[in-house]
C-alpha cells in the first residue's frame, strides 16, 4: 500500500518537451516546429495536451526554441491545461537541461515529462492514468512509460531498457536487445534534479543515477505506440489512427 506521501505526491503538472529542431521531420518543419505538425487533424502538441487533461493534469510547462512564435501563437488559444512557457530561444538545453531550467515553474510536487512527438492508441485504461496510479515516490525517483518495440511504429532500434518483475529498470547491455523502448512519457520526483549538471544535457544522465540507486522503474504501455519523428512515420500513424477509428 502506498504511504500518505505517495497519495499527496499525485502529479498535477507536466513538462512538455517542445523545443527540438525537428530536423528528421523536414520538410514539414521548414516553417513550423515539430509540435505543430498535424496528425489526424490536429497538431501533435494538442494530442499531448488533450491526453494530459484527460488524465487530470491541470498545468503544463512547455519549453520553446525553434520557430517558437508559431507554437506560442497556437498555445495562447488553449484554456486547458493552464500553460506556462519555459523559453529556451537563447540556448537549446536538451531534455535534462530543459527540465532543470523549468524547475521553478514545475513546483515542489512530482511532475510528468512528455515528449511532443509520442502518441499511441489506447486500449482499456488510459496509460497516463496507469502511470500516475503506479507512481510511488517512496520507492521511485522516476517512473517511465515503456513500449513493446516489436509492436510499435516509427522505431527500429534494439530497445532501451530491461525490466525486472518488480518494475525496476536496467540499461540494455551493449550488443544485446531488449523488448522495451522508452515511450516518451515519465514521472519524476523533484529530487532527481538535485545536483544535476548545468547547461545542456540529456535526461539519461539523471536516469542513470536513478538506476545506480535502484530507483528507476517502468510500466509497459497497453496499446499501440507511435513515435512520430519522420514524415514516413507520420503517414503510417495517420493510417493506423484511421483504421482504429473504423474498427
Amino acid at each position: 500500500m502506498k504511504t500518505l506521501e505517495g497519495a499527496e505526491g499525485r502529479p498535477t503538472t507536466a513538462f512538455v518537451l517542445a523545443a527540438g529542431l525537428g530536423q528528421r521531420m523536414r520538410p514539414l518543419t521548414d516553417d513550423k516546429p515539430k509540435p505543430m505538425v498535424v496528425l489526424a487533424g490536429q497538431p501533435l502538441i494538442d494530442h499531448v495536451l488533450d491526453r494530459l487533461v484527460a488524465a487530470g493534469i491541470t498545468d503544463a510547462v512547455v519549453n520553446v526554441h525553434y520557430k517558437a512564435d508559431v507554437l506560442l501563437a497556437h498555445l495562447v488559444e488553449r484554456t486547458r491545461p493552464r500553460i506556462s512557457i519555459s523559453d529556451e530561444r537563447g540556448e537549446l538545453l536538451e531534455t535534462g537541461g530543459g527540465v532543470v531550467k523549468a524547475r521553478s515553474l514545475l513546483g515542489g510536487r512530482p511532475f510528468l515529462i512528455h515528449n511532443s512527438d509520442t502518441v499511441w492508441l489506447e486500449r482499456s485504461v488510459a496509460n497516463i492514468t496507469r502511470l500516475i496510479e503506479t507512481w510511488d515516490p517512496v520507492r521511485m525517483d522516476s517512473l517511465l512509460l515503456l513500449a513493446d518495440r516489436a509492436r510499435s511504429i516509427g522505431y527500429d532500434g534494439q530497445g532501451d531498457f530491461a525490466r525486472g518483475a518488480d518494475g525496476v529498470l536496467a540499461r540494455r547491455a551493449k550488443g544485446a536487445e531488449t523488448p522495451f523502448v522508452f515511450a516518451g512519457v515519465s514521472i519524476a520526483h523533484p529530487r532527481i534534479l538535485d545536483g544535476a549538471p548545468s547547461g545542456a544535457f540529456s535526461l539519461n544522465v539523471l536516469w542513470d543515477r536513478a538506476i545506480a540507486s535502484g530507483r528507476l522503474y517502468g510500466i509497459v504501455l497497453d496499446g499501440l505506440w507511435m513515435h512520430v519523428g519522420t514524415p514516413e512515420a507520420l503517414i503510417e500513424a495517420e493510417e493506423r489512427i484511421a483504421q482504429h477509428a473504423r474498427a
